[in-house]
């Protein structure tokens, strides 16, 4: 699968048009990243923990819109965006969308 976030894959024809394609997942805080992250306050530095959450979300929500666009018979998605949302106090969700394509 072909993924990238411009409205065209260079060097290659969009024959195929379905539509837009979607991945989302919603994660909580953690209370043992919270207790780090609180030390982090006092000391600086990068909050570790919360930087692989993010990535490991993102990763999910890409992997899950990937799948709904090879469901449509799709081999590529353009035009892919990355959204974030507070959805309740502490849990927040990440979207992935994008146009799914078929190539050649």
């Amino acid at each position: 699968m072909i993924i990238t976030n411009i409205n065209s894959v260079p060097g290659k024809n969009i024959t195929e048009h379905y539509g837009m394609v979607h991945g989302s997942t919603v994660r909580v805080k953690h209370v043992g990243r919270d207790i780090m992250a609180n030390l982090k306050n006092i000391v600086g530095g990068e909050l570790v923990g919360y930087t692989e959450l993010l990535q490991d979300s993102r990763q999910q929500a890409l992997e899950r819109m990937t799948e709904q666009a090879k469901a449509l018979g799709a081999n590529a998605i353009v035009n892919v965006r990355l959204s974030t949302a507070s959805v309740a106090s502490g849990a927040a969700e990440i979207l992935c969308y994008g146009t799914a394509v078929l190539v050649e």
